[in-house]
């Protein structure tokens, strides 16, 4: 069995820019197991189709415990690398934020996605204060032993109608990913951001590698790689998909 440690070096080497890795998020063991036989190099959960999943909504409403406990059994389940989605990290406080990442690693987490945006209020945490957020998470990670990734999100994109997209948002993004990286982030994610121009010069200007979500505005795999992306997601998309399946199914059954 894979240890802790190797899948989580394995998943930071699944990283390269011009050559994504792709995410398939998925919400519980089932649909974990689904993915990984169809071929999946890691797992990652999204904070939307888990909460969904458990009757909760999205916003840091699922219990932790719960969203933690879901972690051990996907990782009891498969024996790839499975990154979680900590939103906000539970907490507004530094330490607050590093005992949830300290918890998903002893869950057997091996990354997270960490995000920008105040959960509960209004807009994105202050620069500096969220390279503090981000600096703790970082504090846990090494402590832990485990050299886990943190995928540092920023909402800027998804707080703004796509068509709005304009390069002063890349230029706020590239200033919070460079901030992200000095406290110790590993990739930079940048949901809701389509435009391929766009798209390329926030790769060309953050070291990181960048993470784009799969939205159906939003360029092919192909063109994302050409683009220099390093890592594409999909979030919501599959739980949704699966949901109006499931519905269509349903209402056929019961006509």
């Amino acid at each position: 069995m894979t240890s802790q440690i190797d899948k989580a070096k394995a998943f930071h080497a699944l990283h390269v820019k011009g050559d994504p890795v792709v995410l398939y998020n998925i919400w519980d063991p089932g649909s974990a197991n689904i993915v990984a036989k169809a071929g999946a190099k890691a797992i990652a959960t999204g904070s939307w189709p888990v909460a969904a999943a458990f009757g909760f909504a999205d916003g840091e409403k699922i219990p932790l415990d719960v969203a933690l406990d879901n972690i051990r059994r996907i990782v009891a389940t498969v024996e790839l690398p499975v990154t979680m989605d900590i939103e906000s990290g539970y907490g507004v406080e530094p330490e607050k934020v590093a005992r949830t990442v300290t918890r998903a690693i002893e869950a057997g987490a091996i990354g997270f996605n960490f995000e920008d945006q105040v959960v509960g209020g209004e807009g994105l945490h202050d620069i500096a204060f969220q390279a503090e957020r981000v600096a703790a998470t970082a504090a846990a990670v090494k402590a832990s032993g485990v050299p886990a990734f943190i995928n540092a999100r920023t909402d800027i994109f998804l707080k703004n109608k796509p068509d709005t997209h304009t390069d002063k948002h890349v230029d706020e993004a590239v200033e919070r990913a460079r901030a992200y990286a000095k406290a110790g982030a590993h990739g930079l994610f940048a949901p809701g951001l389509g435009n391929e121009a766009l798209i390329g010069r926030l790769c060309r200007e953050v070291e990181l590698p960048v993470n784009i979500m799969a939205f159906a505005y939003v360029p092919p795999k192909a063109k994302l790689a050409e683009l220099g992306v390093g890592r594409i997601s999909y979030g919501p998309v599959p739980f949704r998909q699966m949901a109006e399946w499931l519905e269509a199914k349903a209402r056929e059954a019961f006509a």
